[in-house]
């Protein structure tokens, strides 16, 4: 997939560091939950200086919900201080279809060797609501944290919440 600025990843590039994929829609009220409280931003920051790849992902396609140009994207980045390594536009859904990601957002966490170790809701909570972040699980921060500690992922998979990704019709 091509980024905001015009660089191309693929993520056997990455192989041999720790990968977040999250998939995005700024029309999303269960992505502005994460954003507009400054959770998602946090968890980004936090990660990334790490040494993680933070690769956030846009499938929306043209005239549906959330799409984005490289400009609108870049301008969303600054707009919402993302802190991820890069918004990635998949505007073809090609990416998103691979991974099987269907709501925003909806995360997968890759170790070193390129295993899915994770892939599901971003937290415990499927709310909308930023006042709902207080007391959740957060299954991604955990199972970063566990998987660069060395240990095993105790919840591997759960069931992705939010907005369906806005593909484009076939």
């Amino acid at each position: 997939m091509t980024d905001s600025k015009g660089k191309t990843h693929t993520v056997s590039q990455y192989k041999g560091k720790t990968v977040v994929l999250e998939w995005f829609n700024p029309g999303c009220p269960f992505v502005l939950k994460h954003y507009t409280s400054g959770n998602m931003q946090k968890l980004q920051e936090e990660f990334t200086g790490k040494g993680v790849v933070w690769l956030t992902i846009n499938s929306s396609a043209p005239f549906r919900q959330g799409h984005l140009t490289p400009e609108q994207a870049n301008a969303k980045m600054t707009e919402w201080k993302i802190k991820s390594s890069a918004l990635l536009l998949d505007p073809d859904g090609k990416a998103g279809q691979t991974y099987g990601a269907k709501t925003t957002p909806h995360m997968f966490v890759i170790n070193p060797d390129g295993k899915v170790i994770y892939q599901g809701a971003i937290d415990s909570t499927p709310s909308s609501k930023p006042e709902a972040i207080a007391g959740l699980t957060n299954y991604v921060k955990v199972a970063l944290d566990e998987s660069m500690a060395g240990k095993p992922v105790t919840t591997a998979s759960t069931r992705p919440y939010g907005c369906s990704v806005k593909y484009k019709f076939f």
